[in-house]
């Protein structure tokens, strides 16, 4: 019993200072006899379970201590991994981008990975035109023209009730209005600008993206200017587009997106908004159409198919 009378003692006094817990089961280990083992179990049991009380210390006094160099102990950083037997010594490779460090750990990956899709992901086409009434598109089976006061605001609730709360604006714009350079593109009044002030209107939250090019507003059907030899005037046509995007920006878009193809339009447009003061106006370049026949139908929508030769430049 002596033997266990030492054992307590060492707990009692190892208890007393920092480390106690750490130094009571080797005191009671070392100090009880075989056939008092089961009882220094308990102690040690019941010692461990009792609470450390420590001497709470200010913030100051912490950080004077790390000022004086005194800084507390913290886990040692974990030894780097060996390569195996036989690996090859070499300098590392030159190559500030490295994609697999995004994808080195679970962790990471659940961070980084683009396959997780919801409705706050998609973006609502719309399609619309000046009438009152909804009109079907034939080569979209399902699909209509809205009308730009109350079929187009029925859709978006609709939208918004199962989650989706982006929309892009596509206008079928009357025949009278188009010309060969589309200035209606960026007329302030034109049938975008008013259906984005009417949305933002009854959905102040509601994210629009709306379509940069000029093919819905020409007489000609292309996305740009065209020579009369044919040729797409491509920097005349950006200086339009530029206009357009700033129109729409104006009305309160929150993203516009040119799909025109045109050489150099995404810089242009950008340089455009910041001048007008539309620095938070996002641009969203989204398509390369040129003569894809998978365009046939939307073209179909718009109205605005060209009235000679193809997209193909």
């Amino acid at each position: 019993m002596a033997g266990l009378a030492m054992a307590a003692s060492g707990v009692s006094q190892a208890l007393s200072t920092h480390e106690g817990l750490r130094r009571v089961a080797p005191v009671v280990a070392a100090a009880a006899p075989a056939r008092g083992v089961c009882l220094a179990r308990r102690v040690c049991v019941q010692a461990i379970a009792e609470p450390v009380t420590k001497r709470d210390r200010t913030i100051e006094e912490c950080e004077a201590d790390v000022v004086a160099g005194n800084a507390p102990a913290a886990p040692a950083v974990p030894a780097k991994a060996k390569a195996p037997e036989g690996t090859p010594k070499i300098s590392p490779l030159v190559m500030p981008a490295r994609p697999r460090r995004n994808r080195r750990s679970p962790a990471l990956r659940a961070a980084f990975q683009e396959t997780t899709v919801s409705p706050a992901n998609f973006i609502l086409p719309l399609f619309v035109h000046e009438g009152e009434q909804n009109a079907p598109i034939g080569a979209m089976p399902g699909c209509q023209r809205l009308g730009w006061r109350h079929g187009l605001i029925d859709e978006v609730y609709k939208a918004r009730d199962v989650g989706v709360n982006s929309v892009v604006l596509f206008p079928k714009v009357p025949d009278g209005l188009k010309t060969s350079c589309g200035s209606e593109a960026f007329n302030p009044d034109g049938l975008v600008p008013r259906c984005i002030r009417l949305l933002k209107d009854k959905f102040p939250d509601l994210v629009i993206y709306t379509d940069v090019a000029l093919d819905p507003y020409s007489s000609d059907g292309h996305d740009g200017i065209v020579r009369e030899d044919g040729v797409i005037m491509n920097d005349e046509t950006v200086h339009q587009l530029c206009k357009q995007a700033v129109a729409q920006a104006q009305a309160g878009a929150d993203v516009v997106s040119p799909s025109d193809m045109m050489d150099g339009r995404v810089g242009a447009i950008r340089n455009a908004l910041d001048l007008a003061g539309y620095q938070d106006v996002s641009i969203m370049a989204y398509t390369a159409k040129y003569a894809s026949a998978f365009y046939g139908p939307f073209r179909e929508a718009l109205d605005s198919n060209p009235r000679f030769g193809d997209k193909k430049t």
